[in-house]
């Protein structure tokens, strides 16, 4: 390796005295050559634009991979240019799980059926987490990654060029300062004959030689301080051209940065709309999935008999059978019991939920509640249902957060 000592010592040089000049300029101590209001506002905009980009990648990577471990191995693969594996999602190894512990089980029974049904559409699930995480990743992480590893570094590697050409101009700038105030000087400098005292006789040959040695010493100084006047004005105009030469180049990268905000929009839409198909695709996996269970249940009518009747509910009618029938209008209003004997042992502002056999059901009509005793029912929302001692099989009491009352069975969909 070619080490060459005298290039190493200049640049430390260099670097010593930029840093001493800049922290002059901080402290007022020397003069600053102030960039044009365009450029500092590119500046401003390119550091804005870089900041926010960086927060947003981050952030992005946390939400697609949570797992700071995970983050870190694909950190390394992509920094060794390696693939990265591939990776299980916790959907697909739920799926799995599910599929193994329902060949223990025994696919035939319910629970194992049911277990394989879920355990697919698990995998279905953990899939399109796959696809969308390999297309967000392709079409928004990567756009924002070029910009900060490949744009960006460019973009600070001129700035730092043009920050040492504004130093070295400054540095030309004080030196023909300095320059022009000697030359001043010497030419202002009073002649030594001028300057002898009164009393001071010289021969004639000593006086001769004197004013000869005198005025050609002045004329050497004066040459000498013209030349370096010259010399630093050329070391201005040369630092000066590279400045603006140099300010030129940062100009045209940071207008750039309008053409990034633009390519990153267009990645955040790709995102969005990823964002929407995943979504949309999970809502359809999850309604073939509803619809998959409601045909094993009438495939296992038994099974929810049982949990129907060791939780203290009366079921009445199958709640997923009910949402599979073809049903185009509510069910006649079942009689609602007005005896002597239910009315003088059941009221419904007095009953309390039980500790245990309460049930979430799924209203699938609209119900207008005859009297007090009753509640009212709207489709598609959810309460909570419960049965109490002497009550009708065909009624439930039904709550909605503070109102309570009767509910009829055939209107609703028990869901738990």
């Amino acid at each position: 390796m070619d080490f060459n000592v005298k290039k190493l010592a200049s640049d430390a040089g260099v670097f010593f005295t930029r840093a001493v000049q800049y922290t002059e300029e901080k402290l007022g101590q020397a003069e600053k050559t102030e960039l044009d209001a365009h450029l500092e506002n590119l500046i401003a905009r390119g550091d804005c634009t870089k900041n926010w980009t960086e927060k947003i990648f981050r952030q992005t990577e946390v939400l697609l991979q949570p797992n700071p471990s995970a983050r870190i191995e694909e950190f390394f693969y992509e920094k060794l240019d390696r693939k990265i594996p591939s990776r299980t999602t916790n959907a697909e190894l739920l799926g799995q799980y599910m599929q193994d512990a329902a060949k223990e089980f025994g696919p035939g029974t319910p629970y194992g059926c049911t277990l394989i049904t879920v355990g697919e559409f698990q995998r279905r699930l953990g899939g399109a987490e796959r696809e969308f995480l390999q297309m967000s990743a392709i079409n928004f992480l990567t756009p924002l990654r070029n910009f900060l590893e490949g744009d960006w570094k460019t973009i600070s590697k001129e700035r730092r060029l043009l920050e040492n050409r504004r130093l070295d101009l400054d540095v030309c700038k004080a030196r023909l300062k300095k320059a022009k105030l000697a030359e001043a000087k010497a030419a202002a400098a009073p002649d030594f004959q001028e300057t002898r005292p009164r009393n001071y006789v010289l021969s004639a040959s000593a006086s001769a030689l004197d004013s000869e040695v005198g005025d050609s010493s002045l004329i050497d100084r004066e040459e000498l301080w013209s030349e370096e006047v010259d010399k630093a004005e050329h070391e201005l105009r040369v630092a000066q051209t590279e400045f603006d030469r140099q300010a030129e180049v940062t100009r045209l990268l940071l207008e750039g940065i309008s053409s990034t905000h633009v390519n990153h929009l267009r990645c955040l839409h790709e995102f969005v709309e990823a964002q929407a198909a995943y979504y949309a695709q999970c809502h359809k996996h999850m309604q073939d999935l509803q619809k998959e269970l409601s045909r094993c249940g009438l495939q296992f009518p038994n099974a929810f008999a049982v949990n129907a009747s060791t939780s203290g509910v009366s079921a009445g009618p199958s709640p997923l059978s009910t949402a599979t029938l073809p049903e185009v209008s509510p069910p006649s209003r079942p009689p609602n019991p007005s005896n002597a004997l239910e009315s003088s042992t059941l009221k419904i502002e007095e009953v309390k939920p039980p500790a245990t056999g309460t049930r979430k059901a799924k209203v699938l009509y609209d119900y207008d509640a005859a009297d007090t005793s009753e509640l009212s029912l709207l489709a598609d929302e959810l309460i909570t249902v419960y049965t109490v001692p002497g009550m009708d099989p065909d009624w439930l009491v039904g709550e909605r957060g503070n109102q309570k009352g009767k509910v009829p069975v055939t209107y609703l969909e028990l869901l738990s």
